[in-house]
């Protein structure tokens, strides 16, 4: 009987240290909005949809139980090309809740990839705590054979929880990769390596041996956003050869329009025809925030012909540095917030 009872005792204390052990890992919240890495082939529909619960997903990487204790929060179940600004509100707001939580060490938010980009860099601009906050989500679906998504998510888990994340802000996890809200895009439709920080490059890796950072984001700001804070209305233009002004007219035609942002060539130039639309949006006191669909690089105010830079600029237009179209537009919604003064405006693009 003795050698019984020992092997039973052993077994006790073995499921106690389990038990010890488990708590004593960090809690992380997962927020799930849907996308590619919850989505399967329908076969009626012939094509993927949203089909996996956050449990689904939790329990389809077991790895997981051996680096953080989960919570699953489900907050949309879409493709994140029908992803809303009510959304990000509602995101920002449950997230900014779970990390006042002492016992969360981070958040992570699964998300399709076509605006992943913008719902980050959302958070990093909204989240108001240093924890980190991490976006992820799959180029390949679940039912897919070789799908990228558990190794994606049990990656961003493991950034979460990282100590070095702290303080980082917002951060995409794929692939391995780790790279900052502001500065990362999505640059291939299917390749698994899609997002990429074109112009600064990655913040690190996570590898088997742990996560590694080997750079930090600088260029970052808090603009809390109130519960009573409206977000207006921005639509994004684009600048082509033989661009005459006539969508930005029609824009203000409809009314209703809040905000602009101008994908302009180059340094963000425009046609002399389009500048004379943006001057009767300026006319109107709309902010105008003038970017470029150039991949890297900044817009500045270097030529004086109409339709340039300098012209823009003596009209009150702001130009956004080096962010992206998409990514101006979700910093003038949430700086509108504050402020239409055009100087006041300028200083938020210029952090």
């Amino acid at each position: 009987m003795k050698p019984i009872r020992l092997v039973l005792l052993s077994l006790g204390l073995a499921i106690l240290a389990g038990h010890l052990v488990a708590a004593e890992l960090p809690l992380v919240k997962i927020l799930t909005t849907g996308g590619t890495i919850a989505s399967r082939y329908d076969p009626v529909q012939k094509g993927f949809v949203p089909a996996l619960s956050g449990a689904q997903l939790v329990e389809a990487v077991p790895e997981l139980n051996e680096v953080a204790r989960i919570e699953v929060e489900p907050v949309a179940s879409i493709g994140s090309s029908d992803m809303t600004p009510e959304i990000w509100r509602k995101l920002a707001q449950r997230t900014n809740e779970v990390l006042a939580d002492p016992r969360f060490a981070g958040v992570v938010v699964t998300h399709g990839t076509d605006t992943m980009e913008e719902t980050a860099y959302f958070l990093d601009l909204t989240v108001t705590s240093g924890k980190p906050v991490i976006l992820v989500g799959a180029q390949r679906a679940a039912s897919i054979k070789d799908t990228d998504g558990p190794r994606n998510l049990l990656s961003a888990v493991r950034v979460a929880v990282s100590p070095e994340a702290v303080g980082k802000g917002a951060m995409i996890v794929m692939n391995d990769e780790i790279n900052a809200a502001r500065e990362v895009t999505k640059t291939s439709t299917l390749d698994v390596g899609t997002f990429q920080s074109l112009e600064f490059g990655k913040l690190g890796y996570v590898r088997d041996e742990g996560v590694r950072f080997y750079r930090a984001p600088t260029r970052r700001q808090t603009i809390a956003l109130e519960p009573a804070a409206k977000l207006g209305r921005v639509e994004i233009v684009l600048h082509y050869a033989g661009a005459d002004g006539s969508l930005i007219r029609a824009l203000l035609e409809r009314g209703g329009l809040d905000g602009l942002v101008i994908a302009g060539a180059g340094l963000g130039h425009v046609s002399g025809a389009m500048f004379e639309a943006i001057e009767e949006v300026r006319a109107k006191n709309i902010p105008v925030v003038v970017s470029t669909r150039v991949y890297t690089g900044r817009t500045l105010p270097l030529y004086a012909a109409k339709g340039s830079g300098v012209s823009l600029v003596n009209i009150g237009c702001v130009h956004a540095d080096n962010l992206s179209p998409q990514k101006a537009r979700v910093l003038l919604m949430l700086a509108m917030t504050r402020t239409q003064d055009t100087k006041e405006l300028k200083a938020y693009f210029d952090r």
